[in-house]
């Protein structure tokens, strides 16, 4: 299965609080198919509908030309608009309106992935809150990209960096808000967003930035802070593929996982493929050295080295931490280390290539052979930081209308460092004396980035959240599957189920209660870690 890329995925303001007072901008349709056309051209103070068109289930949606689509999961009203704020911005919108009688009030916010581009990464979203009822909204982030990594785009280009940071989807709740004013007759009720990756990034952004655009949000493996990561992708990089010979092949990638797996599975209490919490693992590659000359079956001394550095996390050059390194246990599963870290083209080096070319040296002939950790870093975060890193701790706003915060992240995420999730989220309980019952953690064992990897990784946060804010108690336990298609498990296609597990409201951890498979999340209990 291809991994979802990250980084690869508000209320109205006050000019428009008319519609978050459930006050309609225009008469509500009798019939939505017919009201679904008629709003076209309709205005949406940074623009206007370019399109709405009904869609049957089962339709394809194509959001990208010549790239596969995915069918309707249920008849929706396709609006697409275009919004244009101020001079160098061009913001493509779609919001998808499920048919009157379906519609439960609420609204999805779709978060994207990488540097954004196209509607994709959202559409994923997007089509299963249709299929649950949700009014949902996506945007492209403000620009069109080609291929999974581009950051052209961003070449003397502030405004759309300004899109593609914070701009886009403050503008897309908006103009959202509107339509579901304009379209229904009843207003609405709630307003979530979900997003993982740099759609992480861009949920925080969300509640820092405009804390009244969502009621409640979901937030997994945000990119954060976006110049820190992309700073220590390309220190990543450099440690991975500087010198030759201390390039690790993917082919000893099973070393490493095996060797961790064989030393720290089972104490969790349950030998299955998965550490439950890494940090508690103190494996040392230099368990794999060769004794004699290199070999398939052993790390040469460079090899070595390189593991260790992308184990411990990046260093300043007075070893002082910079971000967090990755975690022992999953090094050889597709769409980890092979694809972020250690393979032919591996995505840190692309994402902070076109990062630093693109938005900090305004250079399209920059490479990487050119970083310097304290340089480098120093220009981008003055440079971007105030548009794009969202990792302010004060949430203070957000939760004092009521808001809440669910962040999720998988152990075995070789994208973005797990633990530097961990740190935001210690700072946030910290900043904010709300945030004991608005704010919660989710450490996925097993996961990699953002779905797939050997742990449990399909869980309903739509749900969750939708419950809690509604006034529920704050998630303790949230039940997880494993897949044999987990990409088909998440979209709801039939998908075999594997096994299922329980989340737990960190710091707890999931323990075997003794009794029971090991596969049922029913005979997992949630306690403090170190407990039996």
């Amino acid at each position: 299965m291809k991994p979802i890329h990250l980084l690869s995925a508000g209320a109205l303001a006050l000019a428009v609080t008319g519609a978050a007072e459930g006050r309609r901008l225009s008469p509500a349709p009798a019939h939505p198919g017919e009201g679904c056309a008629g709003l076209a051209g309709l205005a949406l103070g940074n623009g206007s509908v370019v399109s709405a068109t009904p869609v049957a289930k089962g339709t394809t949606i194509d959001t990208e030309p010549g790239k596969p689509g995915l069918p309707a999961a249920a008849p929706f009203c396709r609006v697409q608009a275009v919004l244009t704020p101020v001079p160098g911005s061009s913001i493509k919108v779609e919001v998808w309106l499920p048919e009157l009688a379906a519609w439960n009030g609420k609204l999805l916010g779709a978060g994207n992935g990488g540097f954004g581009g196209s509607l994709m990464i959202p559409a994923l979203t997007m089509r299963g809150g249709v299929a649950r009822g949700y009014a949902t909204v996506g945007t492209d982030m403000g620009h069109v990209g080609s291929g999974d990594v581009d950051g052209k785009w961003a070449l003397n280009a502030p405004e759309k960096i300004r899109d593609f940071g914070w701009r886009a989807n403050h503008l897309g709740a908006e103009a959202a808000k509107r339509l579901i004013a304009a379209y229904y007759p009843r207003p609405l009720a709630a307003s979530y967003f979900h997003g993982c990756s740099d759609g992480g990034r861009e949920a925080l952004m969300e509640a820092q930035r405009f804390p009244t655009d969502y009621d409640a949000i979901v937030a997994g493996a945000p990119a954060i802070p976006w110049t820190r990561m992309t700073s220590a992708f390309a220190a990543d990089d450099r440690v991975a593929f500087a010198r030759p010979e201390a390039v690790i092949p993917n082919a000893k990638l099973k070393l490493l996982q095996n060797a961790a797996l064989a030393q720290c599975d089972a104490k969790d209490g349950v030998a299955d493929g998965v550490i439950d919490d890494p940090r508690t693992c103190r494996f040392d590659p230099g368990a794999l050295l060769c004794k004699a000359g290199d070999a398939p079956s052993c790390l040469t001394a460079p090899q070595v080295e390189t593991a260790r550095a992308l184990y411990r996390g990046v260093r300043t050059a007075d070893g002082k931490p910079f971000y967090p390194g990755y975690m022992p246990g999953a090094e050889a599963v597709p769409g980890t280390w092979d694809l972020w870290l250690t393979g032919p083209n591996a995505q840190h080096g692309r994402f902070a290539t076109d990062f630093m070319r693109y938005m900090a040296h305004s250079d399209p002939a920059w490479d990487l052979t050119r970083f310097d950790l304290a340089r480098d870093y120093a220009l981008a975060k003055r440079l971007q930081g105030a548009n794009l890193d969202a990792d302010n701790p004060d949430l203070r706003s957000f939760f004092g209308r009521g808001g809440k915060l669910l962040m999720y992240h998988g152990w075995q995420d070789a994208a973005i460092a797990p633990e530097n999730t961990i740190d935001y989220f210690t700072r946030v309980q910290r900043t904010n004396r709300a945030a004991g019952d608005s704010a919660r953690l989710f450490m996925m064992p097993g996961v990699s980035h953002c779905l797939a990897g050997p742990g449990p990784n399909v869980f309903d946060a739509l749900g969750t959240i939708d419950t809690w804010r509604q006034g529920g108690a704050a998630p303790e336990r949230i039940v997880a599957t494993k897949f044999e298609n987990d990409l088909f498990g998440y979209l709801g296609f039939p998908a075999k189920p594997v096994r299922t597990r329980p989340l737990c409201a960190y710091p707890k951890v999931a323990r075997w209660n003794g009794t029971g498979s090991t596969d049922d999340a029913a005979n997992f209990i949630c306690t403090a870690p170190g407990k039996p």
